[in-house]
């Protein structure tokens, strides 16, 4: 590697660090959870997609464990290789009933699952027509694809009508139209009834990102969809956020769309298949969930406590009903000197700015989660104000 490379380089790293941009990561030393232990101190955890709780859920250790005794430790191949274990199959086969469709296949990520979903489905004489605040998984997925690109503003029905007119007097053959189901960055819900009568109106079909709501939105969690009372062509989502927090993402959808996803789908075809352990992990995660009904009532219970505490506070909060919480703030540097504050008072957060949101919109991105007390809470809010008095916050 040339000097001269590493010198751009290090320039590059040191504009990042003038602009108040740089990324830190702490390091946790127990499993996550409501609490967890950083630097030798124990803090409340209000950052993690553990909505539900269950990433150190006992059921789901074990469950681990077991797999690892009776399927090995890892498949050290592709699926179609001989990757493929009857784990595999039962979890693909208990997320499609789980998620009310005809098949699944699982990936490494959902970020692997937006890269696989576009590219095989669509060509060049067809469109996507994508939400401006999609993640970015979605965005990296379309990029692959070779169909034409539209996008509408984020949650404008009449933008997004304008699109699918401008896609169909383009004489696109299909259309499907690509959105969040929970815009993860916000915790705005998309109008998926509006999205649905508009993707009916004009014969386009409806891809959703469910990975913030998969698991404890709708009836029995069962996402989105389910909590509008609406049908999504395709779904994507994560075994990472409430389905236990490890890794792993999948596809759900027609039986011909999965089939010919195994078979054109980069890259299921060329990565490892998810090791025993997370899929059996996995399996029993969906059985929680299903029954999770009292950790879900107390998930939303903790959501609306949090929220009227921090606007009786005084903080800038955006609207919604979603467990994430955003603490609008506007700069970087104040977003990390708030966070880094609040880590002084027992309560760890991250701050989100450039290019996570964009310049001017930094946050600290709160996120409920079900094991959370009212106590843990309390002293969450009382630190709140601490931390935004001495910032000049409130």
């Amino acid at each position: 590697m040339t000097q001269a490379f590493l010198t751009h380089l290090q320039g590059e790293l040191r504009g990042i660090e003038a602009d108040g941009l740089m990324k830190r990561e702490r390091l946790i030393t127990s499993p996550q959870g409501a609490r967890i232990d950083v630097g030798g101190r124990e803090v409340l955890n209000l950052c993690a997609n553990n909505y539900l709780g269950l990433a150190d859920h006992p059921d789901l250790i074990a469950v681990a464990k077991q797999a690892m005794d009776d399927h090995g430790y890892g498949m050290a191949s592709v699926r179609f290789i001989c990757g493929t274990q009857d784990l595999h199959t039962q979890l693909e086969e208990r997320l499609a009933a789980f998620l009310g469709t005809d098949d699944a296949i699982l990936f490494a990520a959902c970020f692997d699952a937006n890269a696989a979903v576009f590219e095989p489905l669509l060509g060049p004489e067809d469109a996507i027509i994508s939400d401006s605040l999609n993640h970015a998984s979605i965005i990296d997925g379309i990029r692959l694809c070779k169909a034409k690109r539209y996008r509408f503003a984020n949650s404008d029905m009449d933008d997004l009508e304008a699109q699918l007119k401008a896609a169909r007097d383009a004489g696109a053959r299909h259309v499907m139209i690509a959105t969040d189901g929970v815009f993860s960055m916000d915790g705005y819900l998309a109008k998926l009834p509006e999205i649905r009568a508009l993707a009916d109106r004009y014969d386009a079909l409806l891809m959703v990102d469910d990975c913030h709501a998969t698991g404890f939105m709708g009836p029995k969690g069962a996402g989105t969809p389910a909590h509008f009372g609406i049908k999504a062509d395709i779904l994507t989502g994560t075994l990472g956020k409430a389905l236990g927090g490890a890794i792993g993402g999948y596809i759900a959808g027609p039986q011909a769309v999965v089939d010919l996803l195994r078979q054109r789908a980069r890259p299921y075809l060329f990565s490892n298949a998810l090791p025993p352990s997370v899929v059996a992990a996995g399996i029993e995660a969906i059985r929680l969930v299903e029954e999770g009904d009292a950790l879900r009532a107390q998930l939303f219970e903790n959501a609306k406590y949090w929220r009227a505490g921090l606007t009786r506070l005084g903080f800038d909060l955006l609207p919604g009903e979603h467990p994430i919480i955003p603490v609008m703030l506007g700069e970087a540097q104040l977003a990390q000197d708030m966070a880094s504050r609040l880590f002084d008072e027992g309560v760890y957060v991250s701050g989100f700015f450039f290019p996570v949101v964009p310049k001017g919109k930094a946050r600290i991105r709160t996120q409920m989660n079900a094991a959370l007390t009212r106590d843990d809470l309390d002293k969450a809010l009382a630190a709140f104000e601490v931390a935004g008095k001495a910032t000049g916050v409130i």
